[in-house]
């Protein structure tokens, strides 16, 4: 297990240095510059801005002074944001995105998980079709539908919660981004737990540990469970990523300070900089939970680490 875990940790390394490498040449690829946009400035002021940030140099110094930086954990100043440093930037917003897109994810395994393991033992049933078709119906809302339906009824009918904010994570002010945030999550998570459960439970194993006469609760949680968490397992590497990053939508309907926003006013303006500090981290993530998704499939499946 010891090797299996250090093969997939030492082979993330090169593809950080591939996504770094990609988006940094892309983006300075791109026409116009972060100060492009300025009021018109004396030559010698724009030039002494310029070089002060070293983008007077050519983009290949650029490139390895940038790569010098990021092994010191900086990530540079802020072209947009003055006075202020991408790694601040991304203090400030990234917690909010991960408190948010933690209570997300946790709600969707508690809820999704058990909705599908029901609905699998239950196959043709009401307790199949009734939650299938919520599920169905929790995809086919989008978050912008779904984020201004909730505030409507808890904060603008019930008065149980408060439209939007953040006040520092305070409980009451997060439920509702969570919960829109997850309500697509917890249908993929309970369908696709769901389809895994049926597939199992229909395997020549589950059939022999039956006809040894042991208990059904037995056999789903000792024999069925496992193998049936797999796909579970395949998933939610890039779905994490992708609930604790956030989504820009909630954060403008909901008021959050979040790093989507961030990073959307850097792209605009061509702040270098902060487009690639985000990047980098949301790279980082997306290697880091498919890492840990690769350990937990070779702990659940022996076979895996053998090959």
């Amino acid at each position: 297990m010891l090797k299996y875990t250090l093969k997939r940790f030492f082979g993330t390394i090169p593809t950080l240095f591939v996504i770094i490498t990609l988006s940094f040449f892309l983006l300075h690829a791109a026409p116009g510059g972060p100060f492009d946009m300025e009021r018109a400035m004396p030559p010698q002021i724009k030039a002494n801005i310029l070089k002060m940030y070293h983008l007077n140099e050519p983009v290949w110094k650029q490139y390895f002074l940038y790569l010098g930086n990021i092994l010191h954990g900086n990530f540079g100043p802020s072209y947009v944001y003055r006075g202020t440093t991408v790694n601040d930037l991304i203090k400030q917003g990234f917690p909010v995105d991960l408190i948010v897109g933690g209570f997300a994810l946790l709600g969707a395994l508690l809820i999704g998980i058990p909705i599908g393991i029901i609905a699998a033992l239950r196959q043709n049933s009401p307790w199949d079709y009734g939650p299938m078709a919520a599920a169905m119906l929790g995809l086919s809302i989008p978050n912008f539908v779904a984020a201004p339906l909730l505030i409507l009824a808890f904060a603008v009918a019930l008065r149980l919660l408060p439209a939007g904010g953040w006040a520092g994570g305070s409980p009451l002010f997060v439920i509702l981004p969570a919960v829109s945030l997850g309500l697509p999550l917890i249908a993929y998570v309970a369908r696709m737990m769901r389809g895994s459960m049926v597939e199992v439970l229909n395997s020549p194993f589950i059939r022999t540990a039956r006809a040894k006469g042991l208990p059904e609760h037995t056999v789903i949680l000792r024999h069925a469970l496992r193998p049936a968490l797999l796909p579970m397992v395949s998933f939610l590497g890039p779905a994490v990523v992708g609930v604790i990053t956030g989504s820009i939508v909630i954060e403008e309907i909901f008021g959050l300070p979040g790093i989507g926003r961030f990073f959307v006013n850097g792209a605009l303006n061509r702040d270098y900089t902060l487009v690639m500090g985000v990047t980098i981290l949301y790279g980082m993530l997306i290697l880091t939970f498919n890492f840990i998704a690769d350990v937990l499939y070779g702990f659940l499946d022996p076979r895996t680490r053998h090959q």
